[in-house]
């Protein structure tokens, strides 16, 4: 019995360390199985994938003839924005520009165009960056340092223009700003925010709870939490009163009671130009109005909104105001001072009930709409993305998420099923696909407002670009028609030529309501910042013959969509060249 007892434990130790070796063995064998799998896939993927594998061929296409989106294998993308152009070559004639095509297409697209929007924002945050050090170390303010103020932000002292930079803010930048809007004090708080006025605020704080540091000025304080930053601009006003723009409106009829139009007023016996437009200017009025040897500074409003011109003849003199025509008409100018009865703006204090998407294709104006829209409203817009650049130009609502329904719209340029069908109602802007393929190339190229070079227009980059967008232009407006809950369709072309009509309708579409006067403020800062700035190129045509024919194709295409729905067709201008 003993025996077999010992010879029993004695096997039972044998098979425990004959175990123990074969776990030991299979965990070794599939680490390496593993690793070598692992190595595998590394090498595959730095290879890429080939361009004529990326999309399906052309012949694959026409032979299929349309194509369910769902159907389709996800590409794997390179990091550039054309990848596998020209596996991208429209199909047969017959089916190349019907709704059905082009909503197929625009799934293949919708992969590229995000992957390069990603890539697009990612390249500028270090191009911004470079740009700000080689800046921050030549940059010395020059103003006269008056204290820190307390700062109330619904009741401002400093009540002129306002100006947000949440990257690169600094002393002189914020000084500069306001001397050429003739202001003569400049405030800064957060950090990050410059406030423009004529008057010292009253009350003083303790010099250290100014304690934010410039966000583009290390070791400089930019105001603090409800803390101004105070400079006197005197010093500064030389050189900026050169660069100053004092803008002819034109000529007028006057008021009944010029008195009671305008807030300040000036008689003077040899009053001219510069000396009302002046006394405007410390008054922080947008308007000088001159009749005779009398200076009236005010706001554009109901009574006197400068939509109704006079003959020019009928003002005379207008270098010489005390000339002009002395009783019914009146000269107007646009003095360097901000309208600031719009510029206020804020999240919605409760969430919206209604979603609604501000949508529009790349070019065609969104963020200028959004200009418009916060100011008329006073209600910030969100985004679908994240543009770092419109976030510190001001549009807060860039890093706001996009679904917090904290935001009266939201931008977006996508145009698939899912996408569109999360929103409740839509403003769809459409521009004229010429103009809005050049503004995209542009700002592809040279930023939101810059222009791309020479070099850019005559790349293979261009016609690559025209191949493939301009069939996203089309496929993102029929899109919409088809998926769109409650659409409201604004022309580009149209807003800017009748910018309040227009900006009404918007604006009772998002259910708000709005005075009459701060539609004509929004009109008196109708271009905001969002002027391309540089040398625009005269009589500048980069579309080749077959480019207008591939983009006159799709113009009637979404023509006749726009008139199916019941909507008005495209503008005339749009009307193949």
């Amino acid at each position: 019995m003993a025996k077999a007892f010992f010879r029993l434990q004695k096997f039972l130790r044998r098979t425990q360390f004959l175990l123990f070796f074969l776990t030991a063995a299979y965990l070794m064998a599939g680490s390496l199985l593993l690793l070598q799998r692992t190595r595998l896939v590394i090498q595959q993927g730095s290879r890429g994938t080939p361009t004529n594998q990326a999309l399906l061929a052309p012949e694959e296409i026409s032979r299929v003839g349309i194509i369910d989106p769902r159907t389709l294998q996800r590409p794997r993308l390179g990091p550039r924005l054309l990848v596998g152009v020209e596996a991208l070559q429209e199909p047969a004639l017959e089916q190349r520009h019907s709704p059905h095509w082009l909503m197929s297409r625009n799934s293949e697209l919708r992969q590229l165009r995000r992957r390069w929007f990603h890539r697009f924002t990612s390249d500028q945050e270090p191009l911004q960056t470079a740009e700000f050090k080689a800046m921050k170390h030549t940059a010395e303010h020059k103003g006269t340092y008056m204290g820190c103020f307390a700062h109330d932000s619904r009741e401002r002292t400093l009540k002129g223009a306002v100006f947000y930079d949440l990257r690169k803010m600094t002393i002189a930048h914020c000084q500069e700003a306001c001397a050429e809007r003739a202001y003569s004090y400049a405030g800064l708080a957060y950090g990050a925010e410059c406030y423009c006025g004529n008057t010292l605020p009253a009350a003083a704080a303790k010099p250290e709870e100014c304690s934010s540091e410039c966000k583009g000025e290390k070791g400089s304080m930019c105001g603090g939490v409800n803390r101004l930053s105070v400079y006197s601009l005197e010093e500064l006003w030389a050189g900026a009163r050169r660069r100053r723009n004092v803008i002819y409106r034109g000529c007028f009829r006057a008021p009944e009671n010029l008195t009671e139009s305008f807030p300040a007023s000036l008689i003077q016996p040899n009053l001219t130009v510069e000396m009302c437009s002046e006394f405007c200017s410390k008054k922080e009025f947008p308007l000088a109005v001159i009749r005779g040897r009398e200076c009236y500074c005010g706001y554009p409003t109901r009574q006197f909104s400068l939509h109704e011109g006079a003959d020019r003849l009928r003002c005379s003199g207008t270098r010489n105001a005390s000339s002009a025509a002395g009783g019914q008409y009146c000269l107007v100018y646009q003095t360097p001072v901000q309208d600031t009865r719009c510029t206020d703006r804020k999240f919605l204090t409760t969430k919206s009930k209604v979603f609604v998407a501000l949508s529009s294709f790349p070019g065609a104006g969104n963020t200028w709409a959004r200009h418009l829209i916060e100011h008329a409203t006073g209600y910030y817009t969100g985004s679908y993305y994240f543009d770092g650049a419109l976030y510190n130009k001001g549009f807060k609502g860039e890093k706001d998420h996009w679904r917090s329904r904290r935001t009266i719209c939201v931008k977006t340029h996508e145009s698939g099923k899912m996408e569109i069908e999360m929103f409740d109602s839509a403003i769809l802007l459409i521009r004229n696909p010429y103009k809005s393929l050049m503004a995209e190339f542009n700002r592809k190229y040279a930023g939101h407002l810059g222009y791309a070079t020479d070099r850019n227009w005559k790349s293979k980059e261009w016609p690559d670009f025209v191949n493939s967008y301009a069939s996203w232009w089309a496929s993102h407006v029929l899109e919409w028609l088809k998926y769109g809950k409650r659409l409201l369709i604004v022309h580009y072309e149209d807003l800017k030529q009748s910018l309040i009509p227009k900006l009404k309708e918007m604006v009772e579409f998002l259910n708000v309501t709005v005075t009459e006067d701060r539609l004509l403020c929004v009109e008196n800062n109708r271009d905001g910042n969002f002027k391309r700035s540089g040398a625009k190129q005269k009589n500048f045509e980069p579309f080749t013959q077959e480019m207008k024919d591939l983009i006159n194709r799709y113009i009637l295409t979404v023509d006749e969509a726009l008139r199916g729905r019941n909507f008005s067709g495209l503008p005339r201008e749009y009307v193949p060249r």
